[in-house]
C-alpha cells in the first residue's frame, strides 16, 4: 500500500469506456503522470473475456454492481435491474458487445443544442482513431486502432430468414449501420478480437500499462472530490479498507458513468443546493442538474417457439451438443461462444413524425425468460424492441450523506406518451416480420407475449408487465452551453475548477443505439480536450 502514488497531474475515476481511452491516451505523452481509479478488480474471469459470457457476468455478485431502479410507476411498480460493470473495462467488460455508435443527426442535434466540437462531423475523427475495423478503413471507419470491431461468423438459415422478412416489409438491406445511414436490417459489428472480447481494458490499458507514468489502482472505491473552494484538486478514496487521498496537480477527471460521476459530485456538495442541505451534505457549489436529466433505452422482448431444430436452446440442450460448441471455440474460436447480444439488427421508423430511425431490432437466435436466464427448453429465438429516442426523464440522487450507499436510481421508463406510443408500436412491426414469408415457415406459435395479447392496450401491458432496461443510462451531467448545463462543451463541470466529467453522463441526449461506442468516443475527444487545455496553459 505504500507504493500507490500519492499525486498525479491527472486523476481519472473510473475505468469504464471512457475512463479507459481517456487514461491511456494522456499517458502517451511520457512527461506527465496519470493516475486511474477503479472500484473494480482485474479482469481475471475467463467469462470477461468470453463473449458469450455477459450472460454469466453481467449479474453475477462481483463483476457487477447489480444496481435496481426504485419501483417504478409506469410498469406495475416493479424496481428494473441495472448491471453495471465492477471491472477493469467496466461495463465494456459485461456487455453484449455490439458496435453502435448512433446517428449522424444524433450528434448534429448535441451541436444544435450548443455543445460547440460535438457534431457527426467532428465526433467522427474520433470514432475512426478508436477503431481497427475488420473491413478496412473508409469514409466512416478506422483501421489500426485500439478497439477492435470486426463481423460475426453466425450465419444461419433463421438469421437469414430474419434479414429477408425486413426486407419484405420494405427495409434496406444495411451491411453498415455506423456507415452512411442505420435505417435498415442487416448484421451487427462486435467488439471481439479474434473471437475473443475486446473490452474498453482490453483495448486501451492492456497496452498501455507498460508505461511508467500511468499508474492503474484497482479495488479503488472513490469516496468525495477534494476542493479547496471551488477548485478540485484531488480525490479521497478507499482501497483494501484503507482511506486514501491523492491529489491531482492539474485535473480530476470523473469517468464513473451516468450513475457513479453525478454521485459522487452530490457526495463532495456539488449539486442542487437545497437538496444536500436535506441530506446533511454541505453544499460547495449549487449545481441544479447534477443527476437530473436521466435516459435510458428501454425494451420489450417477443419470444417465438419454432418449427424445427436450429437455435441454440436446441445445441444447449445435449451434452453432445455443448461440447461441440466448446471445441468450436477452443479449436477456431468461433461458434455460438462468440454470440453478442444480437446477431442481427433492424432499425426503422414506426412514428410518422419520425425522420430517422426510432427503434431498434436486437435478433437473436435463443430465448430465455430474461436477460442473462437460462435457455428455454424448446427450440426458440428473440427479438426485442427498443425506443431509440425517449422522451422519459428520470434522476439519480442520494439517500443521505453516507458514501458507501447507492444511489436512488429512478428512470421514469413509459412516462411520456410518445414512448408509450413507439414500444406499441415497435411491437406491432415485429409482429409484422413474424408474419412475412421469410419467416412464418420458422414459427410455431408466438410464446411470449403469446395469442391472448391482443390491441394496443395489451401490448402496452405487456411492456409494462415485462419490458426492462437495455442497459444504457446517460445524460446525468448534461453538456451545453447554457446556464443550466452540468459540463460545459470542453467537459469542465461549470463552476468548479480542475473538474471534468468524461462518459455517458454528459450526453444531452442518449444516442439511438447501443453506448458503448460513444462513450469510448467521449475518451478519446476527452483527451484532445484535455491536450488543448495544456497547450494553452504552457502557451498562456
Amino acid at each position: 500500500m505504500s507504493s500507490l502514488p500519492e499525486s498525479a497531474e491527472y486523476v481519472v475515476v473510473g475505468a469504464g469506456s471512457a475512463g479507459c481511452a481517456l487514461a491511456a491516451r494522456l499517458s502517451e505523452d511520457p512527461s506527465i503522470r496519470v493516475v486511474l481509479l477503479e472500484a473494480g478488480g482485474k479482469a481475471r474471469n475467463p467469462w470477461l473475456h468470453i463473449p458469450i459470457g455477459y450472460a454469466k457476468t453481467m449479474y453475477h455478485p462481483v463483476l457487477s454492481w447489480n444496481l435496481a431502479t426504485e419501483p417504478e410507476p409506469e410498469l406495475e411498480n416493479r424496481r428494473i435491474s441495472w448491471p453495471r460493470g465492477r471491472v477493469l473495462g467496466g461495463s465494456s467488460a459485461i456487455n453484449g458487445l455490439l458496435y453502435v455508435r448512433g446517428q449522424h443527426a444524433d450528434f448534429d442535434h448535441w451541436r444544435q443544442l450548443g455543445c460547440t466540437g460535438w457534431s457527426f462531423a467532428d465526433v467522427l475523427p474520433y470514432f475512426r482513431k478508436a477503431e481497427d475495423q475488420q473491413r478496412g478503413a473508409d469514409e466512416y471507419h478506422g483501421r489500426g486502432g485500439p478497439l477492435s470491431v470486426s463481423d460475426l461468423d453466425l450465419r444461419s438459415p433463421l438469421t437469414d430468414a430474419f434479414l429477408a422478412a425486413g426486407q419484405e416489409i420494405g427495409l434496406p438491406r444495411n451491411d453498415d449501420f455506423n456507415g452512411a445511414s442505420q435505417e435498415g436490417v442487416g448484421l451487427f459489428q462486435v467488439t471481439a478480437r479474434n473471437g475473443w472480447r475486446c473490452s474498453a481494458a482490453t483495448a486501451y490499458l492492456s497496452p498501455a500499462r507498460r508505461r511508467p507514468n500511468l499508474t492503474v489502482i484497482t479495488g479503488a472505491e472513490a469516496e468525495r472530490i477534494l476542493l479547496e473552494g471551488r477548485r478540485a484538486t484531488g480525490i479521497a478514496f478507499r482501497h483494501l479498507g484503507v482511506a486514501r487521498t491523492i491529489r491531482a496537480a492539474r485535473e480530476v477527471i470523473l469517468c464513473g458513468g451516468a450513475i457513479a460521476s453525478p454521485r459522487l459530485m452530490l457526495l463532495s456538495g456539488i449539486g442542487p443546493a437545497e437538496d444536500l442541505q436535506a441530506l446533511g451534505i454541505a453544499p460547495v457549489h449549487d449545481l441544479p442538474q447534477v443527476g437530473r436529466n436521466l435516459q435510458d433505452h428501454f425494451q420489450a422482448r417477443m419470444v417465438f417457439r419454432c418449427t424445427r431444430a436450429g437455435t441454440l436452446n436446441d445445441q444447449m440442450a445435449t451434452l453432445l451438443g455443448r461440447l461441440g460448441i466448446g471445441a468450436q471455440f477452443a479449436l477456431r474460436r468461433s461458434g455460438p461462444l462468440t454470440i453478442s447480444a444480437g446477431v442481427a439488427g433492424l432499425f426503422a421508423r414506426v412514428l410518422p413524425e419520425s425522420a430517422t430511425p426510432d427503434i431498434q431490432f436486437h435478433f437473436i437466435p435463443f430465448s430465455a425468460d430474461r436477460p442473462g436466464g437460462g435457455l428455454h427448453a424448446f427450440s426458440g429465438f428473440t427479438i426485442s424492441v427498443c425506443q431509440l429516442r425517449p422522451e422519459s426523464r428520470g434522476a439519480i440522487t442520494l439517500s443521505g450523506a453516507d458514501p458507501w450507499a447507492p444511489a436512488i436510481i429512478r428512470a421514469n421508463y413509459l412516462s411520456a406518451a410518445t414512448d408509450r406510443r413507439c414500444m406499441v408500436e415497435g411491437l406491432k412491426l415485429i409482429r409484422r416480420v413474424a408474419e412475412t414469408r421469410a419467416m412464418r415457415d420458422w414459427i410455431k406459435a408466438e410464446y411470449l407475449p403469446g395469442p391472448d395479447c391482443q390491441g394496443d392496450d395489451g401490448l402496452l401491458a405487456h411492456a409494462r408487465r415485462a419490458g426492462t432496461t437495455i442497459f444504457h443510462p446517460t445524460s446525468t451531467c448534461r453538456m451545453g452551453s447554457d446556464a443550466g448545463a452540468v459540463v460545459d462543451p470542453t467537459l469542465r463541470v461549470n463552476g468548479i475548477e480542475g473538474l471534468r466529467v468524461a462518459d455517458a453522463s454528459i450526453m444531452p441526449t442518449v444516442v439511438s443505439g447501443n453506448t458503448n461506442a460513444a462513450c469510448i468516443m467521449i475518451g478519446e475527444k476527452a483527451a484532445a480536450l484535455v491536450r488543448e487545455t495544456a497547450r494553452d496553459r504552457i502557451a498562456a
